[in-house]
């Protein structure tokens, strides 16, 4: 079935969903206006609603697969890191077809394993390298005092106070480090399955994007932000309706910044 063309008229997020258009690819993304962050979040809900069993049924294999992953000591949690991208860019599919008119389906979860799968562990490899350089870097800053109070050194009050100011340089390092890479990351995926981007260009690509849209997404990560603290109240039951919309709002963001009608 295809993205509900709407009755009302159509928000330039929601023009890109529908069945008919395609739309230019614009490569590195363009500047769209702050209030499409939001139009992210609906246009995903109106995907979420036409499927809402498959999307549930999606979220809760995707949640099940790395909650198991991560019972696996050690390895589970690297193995997580090569498999998100691979289960992303099968979302990634999966909303594609929907747009086409086709149905979603469970089985679009494992379509990345079928499509560029060594460009999709290749961006898992590499936030794997990324995730061991900023645990270098925040050992050598944090490393000799953790040792000290591990051996049972008992801290002076200048050492704490040394220590804490430590810690907080070891967090703004890591935010100062995580969030160009995340904006790296954001768009990866989906430029690989479905505009057959390399690793370099869609990771170049994705950021670039992602610094043309800083407003728009201040405003998307507000909103998920308040809607994830309502979605975590009623036992985190809110997140089987949360979790779907925020993969569909990664194509939808996708889809507006991407391409030009």
């Amino acid at each position: 079935m295809a993205v509900n063309p709407y009755a009302a008229p159509q928000s330039r997020v929601e023009d890109h969903l529908t069945a008919s258009i395609d739309g230019n690819f614009v490569p590195g993304g363009q500047g769209v206006p702050a209030g499409n962050g939001w139009g992210w979040i609906s246009s995903a809900w109106e995907i979420f609603k036409q499927q809402k069993g498959v999307w549930v049924g999606i979220f809760v294999i995707f949640a099940v697969i790395l909650i198991v992953l991560n019972l696996i000591p050690f390895i589970g949690a690297l193995l997580q890191m090569f498999v998100l991208p691979v289960l992303y860019g099968g979302v990634m599919l999966g909303c594609e077809a929907v747009r086409r008119g086709e149905s979603m389906t469970v089985g679009h979860l494992f379509a990345g394993f079928s499509r560029n799968t060594g460009r999709l562990v290749g961006v898992g490899a590499l936030s794997l390298g990324f995730f061991i350089v900023i645990l270098v870097v925040i050992m050598l800053i944090f490393g000799s005092d953790m040792a000290r109070i591990f051996m049972g050194s008992e801290p002076t009050p200048e050492q704490m106070q040394t220590i804490g100011m430590r810690m907080l340089l070891a967090v703004l390092i890591m935010l100062l480090l995580s969030i160009p890479f995340y904006m790296a990351l954001w768009f990866a995926p989906v430029l690989i399955v479905l505009n057959d981007h390399t690793i370099g260009a869609a990771l170049k690509a994705s950021f670039s994007a992602c610094l043309k849209n800083i407003l728009p997404f201040l405003v998307y990560g507000i909103v998920f932000f308040v809607f994830a603290i309502l979605a975590t109240i009623p036992l985190g039951l809110g997140w089987l309706l949360l979790g779907p919309v925020l993969l569909a709002s990664i194509y939808t963001a996708y889809r507006d910044i991407f391409y030009e009608t």
